[in-house]
Parts: C-alpha cells; structure tokens; sequence
C-alpha cells in the first residue's frame, strides 16, 4: 500500500474537529456570498453544524492518539465535548431573538462562535503543551472579538479590550510555566511528562512551571484570584455573548485542568492539590459575599459562577476517580442552569430595553408567570436545593471532598452556598412580592422552548437524565486512571 495515501479512517477520533473546521469555511462563504442580511440561515446552519459534530461524538465514539501524540480522544473528552457544543448550540439559539437589537444579526457571529468551539475541542483533545496551546488560542481569539462584537457600543468595546489585555497577559503566564515544564522535563507531550516525572522525580523548577501553567487555565475558568475580567466582560459584552462565555468555554477549561491534574501531574499530586484547594475556598468565598451587594444581575451572575467553579473545584481537590466525576457532572448541571438563566433574562424585555438591574425583575412573576416560575426554579437549583439538579452537582462533589477527607473544604462549600442563598432568593422575592416598575414585552418562541426544557431537566433531574449521566461521566472519569 503506498504509504503516501491518508488512512482516513484512522483519523476517526479527530472527525468532529474536521467537521467542525470544514463546516466553518462553508458557513463563511456562505455568509459572503448570500449577504449578511441573511444571516440567520448562518446561524441556524451553525446551530445544525454543532448539534451534528455532538451526535457524530456521541453516537460514533472512536478514541486513539493521532498527529504523532498531540491529539487525544478518549471518554473523558468524549463527555466534555457533548457539553462545549450543547452549550455553544444553545447559546446560538439564544441570540437568535431580536440579533440587530444585541449586535449579533452579524453572520461573523455564528461562525466565530464555530471557530471558539474548534479551539475549545482541540483544548479537551489536547496531549502536548503545544497542541494545548494552539487550541486555547483559537478559542481566546475568537472570544476577544465576540466580547465587542456590538462595536458601536462603548461597554462592550471596553469589555473586549479588558478580555484581550487580561486574557494575553493569562496566555504569557501559561505559556512561561509551559516552557518551565519543557526545561525540566525535556517533553512537551503530556504523557511522555507523566514518564519523565515518574523517573526523574519532582524538582522547584517542575513545581514552578505547574503553578505558572494551572495559573493561565485558571484565568479561563475565572477561579480566584485570576477572576478579575469576569465582572466586567459579563456586565460589557452582549446578553447572548455572556451566555456563550459562562458555558461552553468554562466547560474546556475545567477539561483541561483536570487533564493536566490528573493525568500528567498525578505524580506530584501532592503539590497541585494545595494549589486547586486553595482556588477553590478563594472562588466559593468571594463568589458567595461579592455578589451580595451587586444591582447589575449579570455582574451577580458573574461573582456567582466564579462560586459554582469554587465548587466544581472541590470535585477535583480530591484527586480521586470519585472527584472527576463529579466535576463532570457538576458541569454538565451547570450549564443547563446557565442556559435556562440566560433563557429567563432575555425573555425579560420592556420598553427602556432588556432588565440590567436586579430591581428591574420587580413584578415579573404577574406579568410573565411561567419565565418568572422558571426563573425562580433555576434560582432553586443554583442555591442546591433538593430535590432540583443543582442539589445533586454539589453532592457529587462534596461526596468527594468527603471520600478524600477533606472536611474542611465540604464544610466550607457548605456555608458559601448557605451565604450565596441569599442573593438568589433575594431574585425571586424581587419577582413575586415587589410591585411591577415597567411593562415587559412578549416572551420569542424560541426562548419559552429553552426555558421549558432547562426548567424540566432541572425538577426532574433524579427520574430522567441522571442515571445516564452518572453513567456517562463515570466511563469519562475512568479513562483517566
């Protein structure tokens, strides 16, 4: 056989990045050629391009090492990117309702969120710190300009200068504690690192690339102390651009940190777990007191999932099999959460534009009863009360914590989520019990959809999705160990 000829079919694991990228070039000549005043047949094709590249993962699972071991495809990636492009899906869909009113009637908008997800599932796949870095590029690229994407709007041209100025500052810090784990090691592949660990033992320089390194993913999924863009791009960008950056892409990041943790760095596990912990009380603490005296909800949403990345964290100080899984699961109820919050808020529109203060959402519940009830179940869910879906991401995770003796930092989760009760419910008395301050306009189609399904997924988590979703992510985790 001449060996010049590609053997496609061994490039199986790596079928829904190519999709992915063909599928992006279509849509952009598909967008110059038609004009972007269609630019919702962009859209839609982008939201069928996703929902396909996620059955294709799903329903066609192939795992290998491909590229000469820079690429991975196993079940914990497998796992992780169903939830980057469910969330990317529904974001899309998200910003389909009124696009022109938040600069995102643009046909560069969808595929730019197509591009972000290339990177994001090159992030999950990633098996070498050059791969790992190309595909957090690709996605931070893209990001920058969907974040000002709206041009003519000075907040959300300030948010996309912050996240660009922040977000190459974080890409310097992770790529100087990349060239340290380089120096020390003498690999860039993650699993030739994992060998020369297991050889050659820990050294300060090893130690110091990995702070370096967990320091730069820790920016992308807004943990403290490196959370300081959060509030600001959130408040900045456009609704539907917040929604996309509070899924998908955390999604990828909480991948590769645990990839990098507890896979390449397990032999020094005692060294990275000092570091993840103390992320972890930082996020759930400031996530819980920041937002209590926040009146811009989307900045509340910000400091609030800085907290639910707090306690996605706890999973993982574990580092146990038990503490993956429920990171994985804690992600994958976190984005449904956030879509259907997301659904709720742009469903709240009123003559003076859509809500941006929490005092704005005053009556909503005798005006729109069903995004008002949706709204106060995914408020429920956040806090983590049974018998909702958020109440089982924080046991999965604090079992954990639990399981590996951790006591105080379970304990500590508890009282962040017991404080952060306040501002939630703070929404839901505002919506019921507060006289209505404006009229609010009639809710999309699309969105009453969204909102109804997050709204039943989330009551009914224990009777439908939940077993095969334990399932799911205890084959992911498992691929790890």
């Amino acid at each position: 056989m001449n060996s010049d000829v590609i053997d496609f079919a061994s490039l199986a694991p790596a079928y829904p990045e190519m999709l992915l990228a063909l599928g992006a070039i279509v849509l952009l000549v598909i967008g110059v050629v038609i004009n972007k005043e269609r630019s919702v047949l962009v859209s839609y094709g982008a939201v069928l391009l996703l929902l396909v590249t996620a059955a294709l993962i799903l329903f066609a699972p192939a795992e290998g090492v491909l590229f000469n071991g820079v690429f991975i495809g196993d079940s914990f990636a497998r796992f992780m990117k169903v939830l980057v492009l469910g969330g990317s899906a529904f974001s899309l869909l998200l910003a389909l309702p009124r696009a022109e009113e938040h600069g995102t009637h643009k046909y560069e908008y969808a595929i730019l969120v197509v591009l972000a997800t290339l990177g994001m599932l090159a992030m999950v796949s990633a098996n070498d710190l050059m791969s790992l870095y190309v595909g957090l590029e690709l996605q931070s690229l893209a990001l920058y300009v969907l974040a000002a994407i709206k041009r003519d709007d000075g907040k959300a041209t300030e948010a996309g200068l912050k996240y660009f100025v922040l977000g190459a500052l974080s890409s310097g810090i992770l790529l100087y504690g990349a060239s340290l784990i380089y120096g020390f090691t003498g690999h860039t592949n993650l699993q030739e690192i994992v060998l020369a660990i297991a050889s050659e033992g820990r050294s300060i320089g090893l130690i110091f690339g990995v702070v370096f390194l967990l320091a730069g993913v820790a920016f992308k999924i807004s943990a403290v102390p490196f959370h300081m863009w959060t509030p600001d791009v959130y408040e900045g960008a456009p609704t539907p651009v917040t929604a996309f950056f509070a899924t998908a892409p955390k999604v990828a990041a909480m991948a590769l940190m645990v990839r990098l943790v507890m896979d390449t760095f397990q032999g020094i596990a005692h060294d990275w777990q000092q570091i993840i912990i103390f992320l972890s009380i930082a996020s759930m603490v400031l996530g819980a007191f920041a937002a209590i005296g926040q009146k811009s909800i989307k900045r509340l949403i910000a400091y609030s999932s800085i907290g639910h990345v707090g306690f996605a964290l706890v999973g993982l100080s574990s580092g146990t099999q038990v503490g993956v899984e429920g990171v994985a699961i804690y992600m994958a109820i976190y984005v449904a959460m956030t879509v259907g919050l997301f659904a709720c808020i742009l469903s709240l529109r009123t003559e003076a534009g859509y809500v941006e203060n929490i005092s704005d959402l005053a009556g909503a519940a005798q005006a729109r009863p069903f995004v008002a009830a949706i709204m106060a179940i995914v408020m429920f869910s956040l806090i983590g009360m049974p018998p909702l879906a958020g109440f089982f991401a924080k046991w999965h995770a604090f079992l954990a914590a639990i399981d590996a003796q951790l006591y105080v930092l379970a304990v500590i989760g508890v009282l962040a989520s017991a404080v952060s009760a306040f501002y939630y419910l703070r929404i839901v008395k505002i919506m019921y019990f507060d006289e209505p301050v404006a009229r609010f306009d009639a809710v999309p189609g699309e969105l009453n959809i969204i909102m109804g399904v997050a709204g039943f997924l989330l009551v009914t988590y224990y009777f439908t999705v939940g077993s095969p979703l334990a399932s799911f992510a205890h084959t992911a985790a498992g691929s790890l160990f």
